[in-house]
């Protein structure tokens, strides 16, 4: 079983202010690599009023430096968002500043229209721009010199090596899947209906005679916190859920087209009716685990909505102290020096 963290800093006025949350967040990814945890997900979106989180390069750097053997992934980069040659620097560099194998991304071609005025970038051009992304990645992390815009170019640092990072692509709508077969190394959906999107990429591979490479390991709940006492914490947590469900479920009205994990909820009873948000003791949690078996990850966003980083932390270190070891025990995890 994998064991990761994901962030996308939101910080609504109704949370723990920007500067408490981003400490935390490099903190908890130190304690989760000393934890044995496997994956750290950063977000990215812009000019969101609270905050999202604008430079998860930045943030995943400090999260490298601070780490010695957890992967930073970023789902979603969105990638065409960026300049090509500067994506192929800027990740390079983050490969080095792990130590090289511990930097992943999810590439996606965006779909809020405010971001793509913001960057002066055309919507209509974003499948191409991505094509030339992937293109230019694979030629710029070789270090030799290539033909780009019309000019020859050469990028360096590169990275670690001798593979490069991996790329999957994103996405929830079915041209996602056919354009992860095409591009990417991987795929990793997004929305409700991941299995038919699978099956959409697995049957594209096959018709271009790739291989159809392992999928990631299915994900748990979108949120998930461990507490001794369920009662009293669903009231805490619950403004900070319904802020985040509610706003993503309002943004990917933007999309036109694909699904969503999140749906609008209006009140607490609502809230606990969704599978995706999960408040357990640490015995329903160790059952949880158990159930969902050894290929599968459990997931925590210990910061969601801007939820004090007392709170996050609470869940974490219960997590550590009480889920950790039974799952050692049952095999599910390997011990971790800690």
């Amino acid at each position: 079983m994998r064991f990761s963290l994901r962030y996308d800093m939101r910080a609504p006025s109704i949370g723990a202010p920007p500067p408490e949350l981003y400490l935390a967040a490099v903190e908890q990814a130190g304690w989760a690599d000393a934890m044995g945890f496997d994956t750290l997900y950063l977000a990215e979106h812009h000019g969101a009023e609270d905050g999202y989180c604008a430079s998860p390069m930045i943030l995943g750097a400090a999260m490298l430096g601070r780490t010695r053997r957890i992967h930073v992934h970023f789902s979603a980069l969105v990638a065409v968002l960026h300049h090509p040659l500067r994506l192929a620097e800027d990740l390079a560099t983050l490969d080095l500043v792990g130590g090289g194998g511990r930097v992943e991304m999810t590439m996606g071609i965006g779909y809020r229209p405010d971001e793509f005025e913001m960057f002066d970038v055309p919507m209509k051009r974003r499948v191409r721009i991505l094509e030339e992304i992937v293109d230019t990645l694979d030629k710029a992390w070789t270090g030799e010199p290539f033909e780009f815009r019309g000019k020859t170019v050469r990028v360096r640092p590169t990275p670690v090596g001798p593979d490069r990072p991996p790329i999957y692509i994103g996405g929830s709508a079915d041209a996602s899947a056919l354009r992860a077969a095409r591009l990417g190394d991987n795929y990793m959906p997004a929305g409700s209906e991941k299995e038919r999107l699978y099956a959409l990429y697995d049957a594209e591979r096959e018709r271009l005679g790739l291989p159809i490479p392992p999928r990631p390991a299915p994900a748990g709940p979108l949120f998930l916190h461990v507490t001794d006492d369920p009662d009293r914490d669903w009231p805490i947590l619950a403004p900070h859920l319904m802020y985040t469900t509610n706003m993503n479920a309002q943004w990917a009205k933007e999309r036109g087209i694909g699904t969503t994990g999140y749906t609008f909820v209006e009140n607490l009873d609502e809230l606990k009716r969704q599978p995706q948000f999960v408040v357990v003791t640490p015995e329903q949690c160790v059952g949880l685990a158990l159930e969902r078996g050894d290929d599968s990850e459990l997931m925590f966003q210990p910061l969601m909505g801007g939820l004090a980083p007392e709170i996050g932390w609470r869940s974490l270190e219960l997590f550590a102290a009480k889920v950790l070891p039974e799952l050692e025990r049952s095999g599910l995890t390997v011990p971790t020096t800690r």
